[in-house]
């Protein structure tokens, strides 16, 4: 039968605690963490954690159903027991107690935090971790490193299992990047701990630990798909019929949306989703629902998200304004399609919190002239960008211009 310490739990004192350990299980642990560990009722954990702590356990010990309940809600039903999570590493990094501290007060738990795996890997390797690209793609989309991709660049990426690194070393391969050097680091910090490198070119590690994380040393070859920085990529990178806002002018589009890190976009006839991906590119934290009704639309731009290593972008199948009702609330919205039919603009600008930014662009006339009367209406920016590119005449070259683009950029007051 489990102690009964919850009488010794004063009121205001932390409940819960999370507890990062590593594969050198109880050795590595300082001594705090094996009293939080030893002191709960409840002991909650992977099989593997709880095999780790087993001699310091004292209370009941729970594993993690399957599947695996993000509610936490067992943890959260026992506030103002002594509780006791378990975790990989830093559980604050990528970690259960990112999950857990969005439920539970910062003043109601206590994080130990051991080395994480990233920690673990840039020691191996050297490798200051500051200058690093981190990304954990256990149980996310390996599409997630796609954008880490440049020339010299070193990555670290947690899999979720063993064929993990094979996939991504045949994303890499398949992308320009055959060339880059691999790196697995199997079980660190533990008895079964094991270092393999190869390139990504040529995979063959087998029977890999299902704990692994794998350093990348970008290489590219000449025809890489490289993401760059910055705004206004290469139409050419992008899956589309025609239906894109192009790149000089998708450049100053994103200048005027003003990506700020955290932000929520609403893509209004997202064509190719082009505006939505680029948004997302600008910071992991951005956020977008790209809103089209076109189906084979909507499958390109889930293919041009996954390619482009956004999987997360959200697609919405759809017309406006009927489409908007049951959306999050945006802190920006882009309307470059469809904005001149009934309703849809001022559903957008009814959307919109105060302080919430507005770009919309127009080609037809008939757009254009819903922008001129918003702007004679509620003020913001109007502008008319022009393009002309350099394009063969005959035998000479001379300057083609594109159809001019207005624009609209509002803030609501």
């Amino acid at each position: 039968m489990a102690p009964d310490l919850s009488a010794s739990l004063l009121p205001g004192q932390p409940w819960l605690s999370i507890v990062g350990i590593g594969e050198d299980g109880l050795a590595g642990l300082g001594e705090r963490s094996r009293q939080a560990i030893s002191e709960a009722e409840f002991v909650f954990g992977g099989t593997r954690h709880l095999e780790l702590a087993k001699a310091a356990i004292t209370g009941e010990a729970h594993a993690w159903p399957q599947p695996f309940d993000s509610g936490m809600k067992a943890v959260t039903a026992l506030k103002g027991r002594k509780v006791c999570v378990l975790a990989s590493g830093d559980p604050l990094f990528f970690g259960v107690g990112v999950t857990l501290a969005r439920q539970i007060p910062a003043d109601e738990f206590l994080a130990y935090p051991a080395p994480s795996a990233f920690s673990l890997a840039a020691s191996r390797l050297g490798w200051a971790l500051q200058d690093v690209e981190t990304v954990s793609l256990h149980g996310r989309s390996p599409d997630l490193i796609r954008s880490l991709l440049h020339p010299g660049r070193k990555v670290l990426a947690l899999t979720s299992d063993e064929h993990g690194p094979a996939t991504i070393a045949k994303l890499l391969a398949e992308n320009g990047f055959g060339e880059s050097r691999i790196t697995v680091l199997e079980a660190l910090g533990g008895d079964r701990e094991k270092i393999s490198r190869v390139k990504a070119l040529s995979f063959d590690l087998v029977d890999l630990d299902p704990l692994n994380i794998i350093a990348v040393d970008v290489q590219a070859e000449p025809q890489a798909r490289i993401l760059p920085l910055g705004f206004g990529l290469a139409d050419e990178l992008f899956e589309h019929d025609g239906q894109i806002t192009k790149r000089e002018v998708r450049a100053a589009t994103l200048a005027a949306l003003s990506p700020r890190r955290g932000e929520l976009l609403w893509d209004i006839g997202a064509g190719a989703g082009s505006i939505s991906i680029e948004w997302m590119l600008a910071h992991p934290s951005m956020r977008a629902v790209a809103v089209e009704h076109h189906p084979e639309r909507i499958a390109r731009i889930r293919r041009n998200a996954a390619s482009f290593g956004v999987p997360s972008l959200q697609v919405v199948e759809g017309k406006a304004p009927s489409a908007l009702g049951d959306l999050p609330t945006p802190d920006v919205i882009f309307i470059g399609g469809g904005g001149s039919k009934d309703g849809v603009l001022e559903a957008a600008i009814a959307a919109l919190p105060l302080g919430g930014r507005l770009v919309a662009n127009a080609v037809t006339l008939e757009m254009e002239r819903v922008l001129l009367e918003a702007q004679a209406r509620l003020g913001g920016r109007l502008i008319r960008l022009s393009v002309d590119r350099a394009e063969p005449v005959g035998p000479m070259t001379g300057w083609r211009a594109a159809m001019p683009v207005t624009q609209w950029a509002w803030v609501k007051a």
